[in-house]
């Protein structure tokens, strides 16, 4: 449906939806090159994977096989293809990365058609792409962005799953998280509580076929993401690699200590130092506003206000709505994803840096664009309207405060985000009562201001190379990294 189009959809949906994947592509081609090798200990290994395709399976840093990377290999395998079939280049390295991005898109917009109109799809495309940290990750060579397309597609089946008690979809969703445990371990079973208590809660059919449903994909998560783990457990340890990371040769302590439990309470075996507490550490303060502390706040923090806005909004709307109905169930599964993932984040005292954040990006952009649909087609209560407003005022506040963290950064970018955002928000109170033409010049500028601050933060991040293993999204900013 996806591909040729809904017969209800004006003609120029699916063209318009088949050009912004091409933007998307196109735009984060562009300067792709700039970053070089990027982070060369992922390079090192998708070169070592070009040439021997025993390093390719496991990892390796090097054709020799002498010892892996510090994560399973699945993220390394594209790339190491792309180079077998283009050589060794930055581009041919890189690029697996954006059509990341594009797939990324295509499975947000498939996701929010299911409820919504073109406009709220194309809302969730623009909210995703031209986050700041999404433009940094999905042309890097780290694992995050394979992982963050991963994580989509789980809720995306997870969703499909849920309009008919469809176990085939939910097989699918489990084989999703399973390869993202082969992307990156543990932090792939972040949403797995969501996606199991949601769909027992709200899927149609009776509760033990709910369960057992669940169960069943639990099995498919645990064949596809423990295939690899096995083989590399079972191979004798003198004719492979040396698992990197660990500190007895062993995949498993490495996925429950250094990649598992030790990035939550920092007590990381073999690590650089950890910490974070009221005190700080290496990795920085945490607490419940570590989202949008200086370092991280301008790589993802700029809808989150929004986000969680619509959200409750969007679960007050359909409190009274039979127990199986989609669109409550879509708002829990992204809204679910994205708290019990920021609450980790928040909360981790392990090694945590800035990009970790682009996993946030892929719920962020449906809450907008579906929560935004929802109260603009229910504009005429009081409540909705008020609730877009508070929104609209929340992201231009929170655009000026962020964009002020950079002080010589577009100094007049700010005050046009807050005085056009609350301009914009003035408009939605009355936007019932306003004509077809003025209430859309009120929504264009609210997604135009909403839109200014992390769409001139992505440009930027477009515009430069980014190397080595702490990378960060945009310009420098007061407190941060830079």
């Amino acid at each position: 449906r996806m591909w040729r189009g809904r017969p209800e959809d004006n003609r120029w949906v699916r063209p318009g939806f088949l050009l912004t994947l091409l933007l998307i592509g196109g735009l984060y081609t562009w300067n792709l090159t700039a970053s070089g090798y990027a982070n060369s200990f992922y390079s090192a290994a998708v070169q070592a994977g070009s040439q021997s395709w025993k390093a390719l399976f496991f990892g390796s840093l090097d054709s020799a096989n002498a010892i892996t990377v510090d994560k399973p290999p699945a993220s390394l395998w594209p790339m190491a293809l792309s180079v077998r079939l283009l050589g060794l280049n930055s581009f041919a390295i890189l690029f697996p990365q954006v059509l990341m991005a594009v797939a990324t898109a295509g499975v947000l917009w498939a996701a929010v058609r299911r409820r919504f109109d073109a406009t709220a799809g194309f809302l969730t495309m623009a909210v995703f792409a031209l986050t700041p940290v999404a433009a940094l990750m999905f042309r890097f060579n780290n694992p995050d962005a394979a992982l963050a397309l991963l994580m989509a597609a789980a809720v995306y089946c997870t969703l499909r799953a849920m309009e008919k008690a469809q176990t085939k979809w939910l097989v699918w969703a489990g084989t999703a998280i399973g390869l993202a445990f082969l992307v990156k371990t543990l932090q792939a079973f972040l949403i797995l509580p969501v996606l199991a208590l949601v769909y027992v809660a709200f899927a149609p059919g009776t509760w033990k076929k709910r369960v057992g449903q669940v169960l069943v994909a639990g099995l498919a998560m645990v064949v596809s993401g423990g295939w690899w783990v096995a083989v590399v457990e079972l191979w004798p340890a003198s004719s492979r690699p040396y698992i990197g990371g660990s500190q007895n040769n062993s995949f498993l302590e490495l996925t429950f200590g250094y990649n598992g439990l030790g990035r939550i309470n920092g007590e990381e075996t073999g690590s650089v130092g950890g910490g974070g507490g009221d005190g700080g550490g290496n990795w920085g303060e945490t607490g419940w506003d570590r989202m949008f502390s200086s370092n991280i706040g301008g790589q993802i923090s700029w809808l989150i206000p929004a986000a969680l806005i619509l959200l409750g909004a969007a679960i007050w709307a359909t409190r009274k709505l039979r127990r199986t109905d989609g669109t409550r169930a879509a708002f829990l599964l992204w809204g679910g994803s994205l708290l019990i993932t920021m609450v980790v984040f928040s909360f981790m005292q392990g090694i945590f840096h800035e990009y970790y954040t682009v996993a946030l990006a892929p719920y962020v952009a449906p809450l907008v664009g579906m929560g935004a649909a929802l109260l603009w087609e229910r504009r005429a209560e009081v409540w909705a309207s008020l609730t877009l407003a508070a929104a609209t005022t929340a992201t231009a506040v929170w655009g000026y405060v962020l964009l002020t963290r950079s002080s010589d950064y577009l100094p007049w970018l700010r005050w046009v985000v807050l005085i056009g955002g609350l301009v914009a928000a003035l408009g939605l109170v009355f936007a019932a009562r306003l004509g077809r033409q003025l209430a859309l010049a009120v929504v264009g500028l609210s997604f135009v201001t909403a839109l200014a601050g992390p769409t001139a933060y992505t440009l930027t991040t477009l515009g430069e190379g980014h190397t080595g293993s702490i990378v960060t999204a945009g310009p420098s900013v007061q407190g941060g990294r830079g």
